[in-house]
């Protein structure tokens, strides 16, 4: 008897046909990659991202202290053991003479303990040039000071005063002039193969010829009125 919708021949009666199982395995196999292709590109808005395992494994994580003790002791067993009060008299005491160490040397002007700006040998000879020089820009803190105090003390000069700190303040500049082309001069003879700014240096030695004698660091190293070639 013949059915409906089937085919006669060995391939109905002897069960599915070898294409056919082919073709739905290569079916169940594009199906596959399209969902594992799916899986690597990012959900669209609106929907959850897929999970990615990245195969590390995150330890525990401890949970939040409830309270303010709790806080205190977790950050001690974080800090390690608490020293002792001699312990830290004792650490802070070598601190300390290592900073006066490492200040004494560089007062007395050694290299590796100089503040970048210091170093050089150039930034040395426009510190020996300066510091044997009888500078008027050093004097400028002492005068204005003295000017301010006798200007509170005695208000009735206060109509001189004024007219006085615009002199000393231009007298101040000229030194401040004279001074930087005088250093760059002798930098010039002595360093040929300089290529520091002459504005540079101008600014540095007049930074330190307007600081008092006793206050400049590094210490200056030779005496005023010494020659330096």
């Amino acid at each position: 008897m013949k059915l409906l919708g089937r085919k006669n021949g060995g391939a109905s009666e002897g069960g599915a046909d070898p294409a056919d199982d082919g073709a739905d395995s290569a079916a169940a196999a594009t199906a596959a990659e399209q969902k594992a292709a799916q899986a690597k590109v990012t959900a669209p808005k609106g929907r959850p991202t897929p999970k990615r395992d990245d195969g590390r494994r995150r330890g525990p994580v401890a949970p939040a202290p409830m309270t303010t003790a709790e806080a205190r002791a977790r950050r001690k067993a974080i800090a390690g053991p608490k020293l002792s009060k001699e312990e830290r008299k004792a650490e802070r005491a070598e601190r300390r003479s290592r900073m006066n160490e490492r200040r004494a040397k560089m007062m007395a002007g050694e290299e590796a303990y100089l503040l970048p700006r210091d170093q050089g040998p150039i930034r040395r000879y426009v510190r020996d040039v300066v510091d044997s020089r009888y500078n008027l820009l050093g004097m400028f803190m002492p005068l204005a000071l003295a000017l301010i105090f006798i200007m509170l003390a005695v208000p009735q000069v206060q109509y001189y005063i004024s007219p006085g700190m615009l002199i000393l303040m231009a007298m101040m500049a000229v030194d401040a002039i004279l001074l930087a082309r005088k250093v760059n001069n002798k930098v010039d003879v002595k360093f040929p193969d300089n290529t520091e700014s002459r504005w540079r240096l101008g600014l540095y030695a007049a930074g330190r010829a307007s600081q008092m004698r006793r206050l400049r660091a590094p210490r200056p190293n030779v005496n005023r009125g010494d020659k330096i070639d």
